[in-house]
């Protein structure tokens, strides 16, 4: 059996989405700030390598920030 020890994998954590025109990303500087379609309380969306995985909440604690995991997302048929 392979060594999992050495298998490298990006995990990102969605809270929400949002549009906007070029011209606006242009001009983003330092402090922007850009409204979501969600709200803290959401789910929030667990990717790993862009794929949905799962979906968990957001726990704040002090000054620590953690994602808690609350349901495994089925994998697609193709994926093994």
């Amino acid at each position: 059996m392979p060594n999992l020890d050495t298998v490298s994998l990006d995990i990102a954590v969605v809270l929400g989405t949002t549009a906007m025109p070029i011209h606006q990303v242009l001009r983003l500087g330092r402090g922007a700030i850009i409204e979501l379609d969600a709200s803290e309380e959401d789910d929030v969306r667990i990717l790993a390598n862009n794929m949905p995985v799962a979906k968990g909440t957001v726990m704040v604690s002090g000054n620590r920030i953690a994602v808690e995991v609350k349901e495994l997302l089925p994998r697609p048929p193709d994926v093994r």
